[in-house]
């Protein structure tokens, strides 16, 4: 664990969040602060640098003390858009992308990711919860940002279609699955809320 200059985060909070009643998910309050934040503390001791993704309420995010960076096109296009975002912006070698409703990241995400993309010579590297993959807590090569300006272009928004085109380490978390945990309704939150995760 530890940091790594290696790797710009970027925390993908620039959805619409329907299921929470179209409110800007990363800034409810869950725990006395932002759910974003709980994100961002985690993710910020891991990496070089970090980064949120937004379409709205951009100070509020600024506020928060990281630079904020937008879809590169308009309309809520899915977090692609926001990886792109991400990779656009990247100085570093590689792009961690996690989303801004999941507060209990693993706090070695980034360093089994990377692990896992450099022995499998691997250009995205995905956590798997032990049952099934997480698409939006994964690791990518800065030198997929010109093939994912061309798929968006071509119109998919389908994480799993464009990893399949690269090759592709899955990562097993199964050690700590609750980590995969992710807000998306007022119920969830209310209930995890109260509730006693790490």
């Amino acid at each position: 664990m530890g940091i790594n200059s290696d790797i710009t985060a970027v925390v993908l909070a620039g959805g619409m969040a329907r299921r929470m009643g179209g409110g800007d998910k990363g800034l409810i309050q869950f725990r006395g602060q932002p759910l974003i934040s709980h994100v961002l503390q985690r993710v910020e001791s891991q990496v070089g640098l970090t980064l949120i993704n937004a379409n709205r309420n951009h100070s509020d995010y600024h506020a928060l003390g990281f630079e904020v960076l937008s879809d590169p096109q308009a309309g809520y296009q899915g977090p692609m858009m926001g990886f792109l975002s991400g990779l656009q912006a990247l100085s570093s070698e590689w792009l961690l992308v996690v989303p801004c409703d999941s507060p209990f990241v693993p706090m070695d995400l980034a360093s089994r990711l990377l692990h896992a993309a450099r022995q499998q010579s691997a250009r995205i590297a995905v956590a798997r919860d032990g049952k099934r993959i997480q698409p939006v807590f994964a690791l990518i090569h800065r030198s997929l940002q010109e093939d994912l300006e061309c798929c968006l272009a071509d119109g998919e928004r389908k994480i799993d279609r464009w990893y399949a085109r690269h090759v592709m380490a899955e990562v097993d978390f199964s050690d700590q699955p609750a980590a995969f945990i992710n807000l998306n309704t007022p119920d969830e939150l209310a209930q995890m809320d109260k509730g006693t995760e790490a």
